[in-house]
């Protein structure tokens, strides 16, 4: 009897054994993927509140923080944004080899069924349908000069330019692995997105720090309207979309 109980204490020790080791390597799989559990990000946004004060968002086309249109259009989107974000690498597209490593965000034009939304969101812009305002939230950890040179970037006119350079898989591999917050080697920066902007200029912006404080101001804008969230969060007009989902989420709020 004592054989019996002990031969099925080890069968359950087994058992129990090859469960976790599959849920870690399972993990480890996905963050060697560089997407993380890419599932989890959409449900674990905060769900409460659901609605932001517009009047902040409206606040903040003052000439001071990179918005696109007026604050009294119909239609405003706030995009909250890490660049050394996997997930707002997602939600831009223009980072395929990242997308494209999970079926939920495989890019439709890849054979997958995921539209990233902010490509959809500057179509809107451009086409005066919509006014943008874009803030910084820590999402990542190293996002901090990669902001600073996209306000560098607004102050030129070239806002998407830089920021598509930096959501593409160079941009990413060199927010996080090069540059990570350091200012010293924002040289580094220039030499991605120079060629897209006046790297001189660039170059001089961010070495002035003239941006340095940025970062922080956005995240308390942030924290004010929603007292934290993920990135990336969206908001339409006063109403929030988190994680990095299709635009088909968007659309009924449009």
């Amino acid at each position: 009897m004592k054989q019996t109980i002990q031969q099925y204490a080890m069968v359950i020790l087994l058992v129990v054994g090859s469960y976790f080791l599959g849920v870690y390597k399972t993990k480890t799989e996905m963050l060697e993927k560089g997407i993380g559990t890419g599932t989890q990000q959409v449900a674990q946004q905060p769900t409460a509140p659901t609605t932001i004060d517009l009047g902040v968002i409206k606040d903040k086309f003052d000439g001071k923080h990179i918005t696109f249109g007026k604050k009294d259009a119909d239609l405003i989107i706030t995009e909250v944004s890490d660049p050394s974000c996997p997930f707002c690498h997602i939600a831009a597209g223009l980072h395929p080899e990242l997308n494209n490593t999970s079926a939920q965000f495989k890019l439709k034009a890849d054979g997958g069924t995921y539209v990233p939304p902010v490509p959809e969101i500057k179509k809107l812009v451009d086409a005066g349908k919509a006014s943008f305002l874009f803030l910084y939230s820590n999402g990542h950890g190293n996002g901090e000069v990669g902001t600073q040179a996209l306000y560098c970037a607004y102050e030129q006119g070239k806002f998407w330019e830089a920021h598509d350079k930096l959501m593409t898989k160079a941009g990413y591999d060199l927010i996080n692995d090069v540059v990570r917050n350091d200012l010293t080697k924002a040289n580094e920066l220039v030499k991605l997105i120079g060629n897209s902007v006046d790297g001189k200029k660039l170059q001089s912006c961010l070495d002035s720090k003239k941006y340095a404080g940025k970062p922080a101001e956005d995240m308390a804008i942030v924290q004010s309207l929603t007292g934290g969230s993920g990135t990336p969060t969206f908001f339409i007009n006063e109403k929030i979309v988190g994680g990095a989902q299709s635009w088909s989420a968007f659309e009924p709020l449009l």
